[in-house]
């Protein structure tokens, strides 16, 4: 089904699309025909994705720095773009953040760094667009980028879990009422795809814990841009599809919930180590650019 023009004439939003998972999906979606309009707070960030992905398909993707959590910075982006004649068909709810801790030692600061891009954010967008759709009559189609421990839960994760869990109830709601308005809501609740600085997050200090995660799988792998890209535009093609999270992570949900149980063995000195690399990456990262 992934033929060249699968998805000629279509216009893909991508949230959190200048690095990671989004530029992944982009990508791919760009190599089947589309369109690109990627999204991100780091203006920089993203028109540098944006001037690559020209490079190698003239004239089809675009940038913005918009920051999601802002409700009035994502009505001023989509009308923009409805402005300047490229209107969005589809939408990849990609943006979020993530990182851990004991959640006794969350402060509310911390919690809503997380709930606001993921929960309330990712809802924005989703609605913003959805209202255009729906009066425009052209329907659409979602994919929104949730976790598998939306099933299960997850330990140290806490404000990413309950957030992802909330867009996952979103999607199986919105399918539900927006779908006589021909617009179709899914979700895909990916497995470990290595992304830069993914590791340094989530396992700070771990050395090579790809080798690890894989064996763990019941595919003794990883996954691949290829395998999120083809997902993605499978669940947005023209599908009898609506309100499904489809796990993509080779069954590895299924042998054990949330993956980060290992941490139960951590105490004070470890979860300090911790903070101090994540802290020293990001300290880093800000330095890198500049």
């Amino acid at each position: 089904m992934f033929r060249e023009d699968l998805f000629a004439g279509a216009r893909v939003l991508v949230t959190g699309g200048g690095t990671g998972l989004g530029r992944m999906m982009a990508e791919r979606l760009l190599a089947l025909g589309a369109s690109v309009e990627v999204w991100g707070r780091r203006g920089e960030v993203v028109q540098a994705t944006a001037d690559a992905m020209n490079a190698r398909y003239p004239g089809r993707a675009a940038a913005r720095a918009v920051d999601i959590k802002d409700p009035e910075a994502i009505e001023a982006a989509i009308a923009a773009m409805w402005a300047e004649g490229r209107p969005a068909t589809h939408l990849i709810n990609n943006a979020a953040g993530n990182f851990i801790s004991r959640t006794e030692d969350l402060s509310s600061r911390a919690f809503h760094a997380i709930a606001d891009i993921v929960f309330h954010g990712t809802f924005q967008v989703t609605q913003a667009l959805g209202k255009r759709w729906i009066k425009d009559g052209t329907g659409g189609a979602v994919v929104s980028i949730i976790v598998t421990w939306v099933r299960t839960g997850a330990p140290f994760v806490v404000p990413s879990a309950m957030s992802k869990a909330g867009i996952d109830a979103m999607t199986k709601s919105i399918a539900v009422e927006w779908g006589r308005h021909g617009i179709r809501l899914n979700a895909i609740a990916p497995g470990t795809i290595p992304t830069e600085g993914m590791f340094a997050r989530l396992r700070p200090g771990e050395n090579n814990p790809e080798e690890r995660l894989a064996k763990a799988n019941p595919m003794r792998r990883i996954g691949t841009p290829q395998d999120i890209g083809d997902l993605a535009a499978f669940l947005l093609s023209p599908i009898w599809i609506n309100g499904e999270t489809i796990a993509l992570d080779g069954g590895g949900w299924l042998t054990g919930g949330g993956g980060f149980q290992d941490y139960l063995a951590w105490g004070d000195a470890e979860w300090e180590e911790a903070r101090a690399r994540i802290k020293a990456r990001n300290e880093a990262d800000k330095t890198k650019r500049g």
